[in-house]
């Protein structure tokens, strides 16, 4: 049983405050939200939240995954399932033809989401594979006007330009942890890598979605250190994965979050990133369990129905989990928003 610590109180809200009236969290300040006692979530909670209503009030966007090619990957990220190290039982699959792609997009607008991600494994597409992608964009936001995501790996500039010119509206491509970390979760390719396809696709107008994954083994510096690594990226949406140690991956064994600290991640998250759309994403059904729904008192965005290669909650007790929170679903096109004072 979770405590009110009635100390902490001042502490928690004058640091939201502070934030408020600009303040940029320190490394310090971070680490403190991470390493808070379990007794002080309710305090911290409830001083985040003021944050997350000045820029966001009550509305929630929904986000809806299509995996347009799985498996066959030739990266060795430890924690995917869809990796050439992974045995995970899984569907493998070429590219979906634009029947199935179109297909989710209608569904995506059927559960109330905002934003529809097309998804795809594999170092980084082919000029045809994005010749593919994008004459299948072009057909969705003629017909559904959904907000539209990609996540293809690796981009060359051409490629980014021919999705902007196609309609993409954003460009997702986690950083997952810190510069430090990186190396020790995957080989085939760097963290440079995936800096350098966040500002190719920034250079083409795309927005930037970018996030990481908690619970991998990382300490809480490594955190810490990607969450600062974000700010300075502008990215305009951040992902927050709970690792889910899939079976058969590198990561199998790997099971340490609970669901105290998955919320102290996105408090620390939005008051680090107050105006930034906060998404609580992968393995939240099984890291947050019970206290899903205290996780919208910071985080302003879900993912609704299944991930890539795992099922999710059903979007009907999504949709019920907002409304008797009190919240609002969302499905207006998001405004451009950026860390400082726009």
């Amino acid at each position: 049983m979770i405590a009110a610590n009635t100390n902490s109180t001042s502490h928690w809200h004058q640091l939201a405050d502070s934030v408020l009236d600009g303040h940029s969290l320190t490394r310090e300040e971070a680490k403190g939200i991470l390493e808070c006692d379990d007794v002080e979530i309710l305090d911290l909670l409830a001083a985040t939240y003021k944050i997350r209503y000045r820029y966001h009030q009550n509305n929630i966007q929904l986000y809806q995954l299509k995996n347009a090619k799985s498996g066959l990957c030739p990266e060795d990220c430890g924690y995917c399932s869809q990796s050439i190290v992974s045995d995970a039982k899984i569907d493998k699959y070429a590219w979906l033809n634009e029947e199935k792609l179109m297909a989710g997009a209608r569904q995506a607008k059927e559960n109330q989401a905002r934003t529809y991600c097309i998804v795809a494994s594999g170092r980084g597409p082919t000029n045809r594979e994005v010749e593919h992608v994008s004459k299948v964009v072009e057909k969705i936001k003629a017909e559904t006007g959904l907000h539209i995501c990609c996540c293809l790996g690796l981009l060359k500039p051409e490629q980014a330009d021919r999705r902007k010119a196609a309609g993409v509206d954003r460009i997702n491509h986690n950083l997952n942890t810190s510069r430090k970390y990186y190396e020790t979760i995957c080989s085939t390719h760097t963290y440079e890598d995936r800096i350098d396809t966040l500002k190719i696709a920034s250079n083409a107008g795309m927005e930037l979605c970018s996030g990481l994954i908690v619970g991998m083994g990382e300490t809480i510096d490594d955190i810490v250190e990607v969450i600062m690594e974000l700010k300075q990226l502008n990215v305009e949406s951040i992902p927050v994965n709970f690792l889910n140690s899939i079976d058969g991956t590198p990561l199998e064994a790997v099971k340490e979050l609970n669901p105290r600290y998955c919320l102290k991640v996105l408090c620390l998250l939005r008051m680090a990133h107050p105006r930034i759309e906060i998404r609580i994403a992968g393995g939240r059904e099984i890291n947050m369990r019970s206290m899903q729904a205290f996780g919208l008192y910071a985080a302003n965005s879900l993912f609704v129905s299944d991930y890539l290669t795992t099922k999710g909650q059903l979007p009907e007790e999504d949709h019920r989990m907002i409304l008797d929170m009190g919240f609002v679903i969302d499905q207006s096109m998001p405004v451009k928003t950026c860390e400082s004072a726009c």
